[in-house]
């Protein structure tokens, strides 16, 4: 079982919370909140990011990309888990990820919403082929420099627009800036990955903006996708009709001071290596920071709002 929680990768599951949670609340501040949606869209993410975890250690096992790779152990490459095993886990996440999904857009859209069902089940099987192919298959994104692309997009825009289309119906204009700002919380991860690993992927041919921007410009672009969601965010609170949603911007107080600590010892490192204490702590950011917003915008109490 160890070799099992070791590929699902824990740590990387907060982050994969955050856009869905963030969802929740503002569907809840707009009206529309539902238990049923909340809860059985937080399992469907869960899933995917397993899946991905998953597909990823065998894919990057299998190029061998993780032979010599710095921070966290990945099973097949370390042969704890053989290829055939990994596999069938992932045949199985797949399977378990379709389930979720069909859970989820049954109570969302049936039988009143059948319209959209088309819809959200391309997104949903989208969203499965994009946990796959980040490091699966001949071509995979991840190795030709369209990684965090995809991340924005899952992470950030769909998370956000399409989980909070769940419970309302509708699309609003505004709600794109707290969506992208959780994909560049979700860019923000994925470059500190692929900053530690650099040296490594440039050997294996694997192409990522850190590896294209080099050791030195890689540290603003990672200061820059750290910046972004506090400006963003910012903007969509502070055109938020009445008073709603005006406490967000003091309980960002608190998260702004911590980011600029992890932003200035960022700066400082030094080898590659060293970034891999950072992706706890920033995966963490992007869960309080999704949190403190969704505080912001219903009030104290806020998880009553979720359990209740």
């Amino acid at each position: 079982m160890k070799k099992w929680i070791l590929a699902a990768r824990l740590r990387t599951l907060p982050l994969s919370l955050s856009g869905l949670i963030l969802a929740g609340f503002i569907a809840k501040f707009e009206g529309y909140y539902q238990h049923d949606i909340f809860f059985l869209s937080l399992l469907t993410t869960l899933a995917f990011q397993v899946l991905s975890n998953f597909a990823n250690d065998y894919g990057d096992g299998v190029k061998g990309t993780d032979d010599n790779r710095e921070g966290e152990q990945r099973a097949v490459a370390s042969g704890l888990i053989s290829q055939k095993e990994m596999k069938t886990a992932i045949g199985i996440m797949v399977v378990f990820s379709l389930v979720c999904i069909a859970a989820l857009l049954y109570v969302s859209f049936i039988p009143n919403h059948i319209d959209y069902l088309v819809i959200f089940v391309g997104l949903g099987v989208a969203s499965i082929l994009a946990a796959m192919f980040y490091t699966m298959g001949k071509k995979p994104y991840g190795y030709i420099g369209l990684g965090d692309v995809f991340v924005f997009i899952f992470f950030g825009l769909v998370a956000v627009l399409g989980g909070e289309f769940l419970y309302s119906k509708s699309f609003n204009w505004w709600n794109v800036l707290p969506a992208a700002s959780m994909g560049f919380w979700s860019m923000a991860v994925l470059n500190l990955n692929n900053m530690r690993d650099v040296e490594n992927d440039v050997k294996n041919n694997k192409i990522t903006v850190a590896s294209k921007l080099g050791f030195e410009k890689s540290k603003y672009y990672q200061l820059a996708l750290m910046t972004f969601p506090f400006i963003l965010s910012t903007i969509y609170v502070a055109n938020l009709p009445g008073k709603e949603g005006k406490l967000s911007v003091l309980v960002f107080l608190i998260l702004i001071f911590l980011a600029n600590s992890v932003r200035r010892e960022i700066y400082k490192v030094k080898e590659p290596k060293e970034y891999d204490q950072f992706l706890k702590p920033v995966s963490m950011m992007a869960l309080f920071f999704a949190i403190l917003l969704g505080y912001g915008l219903v009030g104290f109490g806020f998880i009553d709002t979720l359990v209740q």
